[in-house]
Parts: C-alpha cells; sequence; structure tokens
C-alpha cells in the first residue's frame, strides 16, 4: 500500500501528508435495497489519529485497472476495539460494487487526510440539516455531537425503502421533512428555501448543515450566505456526490 500505489491522486494526497491504513472487514448486513452496512476492524486507525464528529476517509477501490477513491464517514467508531463500520448508498460503481460483494477477511485501503470538526461557537439553538443517504453517516454523527439540540432536517430521498434508512432521531427534538428527489434537486432546494428563512429568523444562534449532491449543496449554501446573510461560522456545506458518477456514504 501507498501513495505510488494510488496513481496521481495518492501522490497529492501524501504529499499533504495523508496516513494510509488497511482496513478489515469483519461483517457486513444488508439494510434497505439500496443500503448496506460493512462492519471493519481500523488497521491502526483510531489509535493513530483518534476521533471526532463526523470523521471521514478515504477508501481506495480499483476498477478498470485503475485506482479510485471515495470518503466515507466513520459510522460508531470505537478506539477501545479498534472497529468501526462504513454504510454505503448502493449505485453503480467500484464503492457499491465493492461493498456488494465483500467478505469477512477481505480487505480495503484507506488513506487519512483533510478530515476535521470544529464545534460551532456559541453552541447552536437549533441544527439545520440538509442530506440524503449519502451523507446519512456524517448527519447521524452531528446529531449525536450535539445531544439535546433540537434539528430539523430536510432529507431526500431517491427510493421508497429510504424512509427505512437508519435516522438516529431523539423523540420531539428532532424534526424530519422528507422531500422526494425531482428536477436534479431542484424540488429540494426549493423547499429549504421556502421553509428554511422564518425558521432561522426565529432560532437564537442557528447552525445549518448541508451535505447533498454538489450542485444543490452550492446552491443552498450560497442562499444561506446571501439571503439570510449566515456568517461562516454557523455554516457548513459539503457537496457529498455528483449525479454523473457515484454517489458515497460519507
Amino acid at each position: 500500500m501507498g501513495g505510488t500505489g494510488h496513481g496521481w491522486e495518492g501522490v497529492v494526497l501524501k504529499l499533504f501528508r495523508g496516513k494510509d491504513f488497511t482496513f478489515t472487514v469483519t461483517g457486513a448486513e444488508q439494510v434497505t435495497e439500496h443500503y448496506r452496512r460493512v462492519r471493519c476492524t481500523d488497521g491502526g486507525l483510531l489509535a493513530a489519529a483518534g476521533v471526532h464528529p463526523t470523521m471521514w476517509v478515504r477508501l481506495w477501490f480499483t476498477s478498470g485497472g485503475k485506482p479510485h477513491q471515495r470518503a466515507y464517514t466513520l459510522v460508531d467508531p470505537d478506539p477501545a476495539t479498534g472497529t468501526f463500520a462504513l454504510e454505503f448508498a448502493l449505485h453503480d460503481g467500484p464503492a457499491s460494487d465493492w461493498a456488494r460483494t465483500c467478505a469477512v477477511g477481505d480487505t480495503v485501503d484507506a488513506t487519512l487526510q483533510g478530515t476535521g470538526f470544529t464545534a460551532p461557537e456559541p453552541k447552536p439553538g437549533r441544527l439545520f440539516v440538509v442530506g440524503d443517504a449519502a451523507s446519512l453517516p456524517a448527519i447521524n454523527s452531528l446529531l449525536g455531537a450535539f445531544p439535546g439540540t433540537p434539528a430539523t432536517l430536510w432529507f431526500e430521498t431517491a427510493h421508497a425503502s429510504d424512509e427505512d434508512l437508519p435516522l438516529r432521531l431523539d423523540g420531539d427534538l428532532h424534526e424530519v421533512r422528507r422531500v422526494p428527489r425531482a428536477d436534479a434537486g431542484a424540488a429540494l432546494a426549493a423547499r429549504v428555501r421556502e421553509e428554511l428563512p422564518a425558521l432561522v429568523a426565529a432560532t437564537a444562534d442557528p447552525y445549518v448543515w448541508i451535505a447533498c449532491d454538489t450542485a444543490t449543496t452550492r446552491t443552498l449554501a450560497g442562499f444561506a450566505r446571501k439571503e439570510l446573510a449566515l456568517p461562516k461560522e454557523r455554516l457548513h456545506a459539503l457537496g457529498y456526490w455528483r449525479p454523473t458518477r457515484e454517489r458515497a456514504a460519507v
């Protein structure tokens, strides 16, 4: 393993001091028809790097003889046992192909580079979260990082089975507004643009977190900055996938 074995992307990550690890599969389960969870040992990652909310790594897959990297959030990382899970929103592509077929004992290379989390100060009076199946692990990690904090979620669904995805909700504290995907994300953007302003205006110290497809994320981030005048420390926006390529369950 190493940067040179992962093509130019691996070389770049090495230049930015990315650290390489090998994960080993210990089990897998089909959560829904389009969503799969793979459990792994960490190859020393958690002992070396520690844990923070929404922590992610770059996984390496081979397709057509070429390396491909995708970013995935660690689910329930446990430094004491050196274990965690990875969750995949299944589509066509090398990452989903691997997730569908991996077996106990299989390995996957990973690079830790670029992950981080800065908790907003003051603490959010309410979380406003926009995402989908690809960002579900990060959404759950974010909610877990602020126990007792109210949250409103706009969750885009692409399949009927997305209703059964494992959102970790805290009773009446967390409200979910599901939005069927339509018009390449435009339906989600319109819904958020319509409903978010009044909610933000009524909240002390709001925090807006957006992680859906790249184009929709860009649209909503611009709206939050320009129309809602949110300062950068009260807004996190990161596109998790592009419609022309496989979605990563970051």
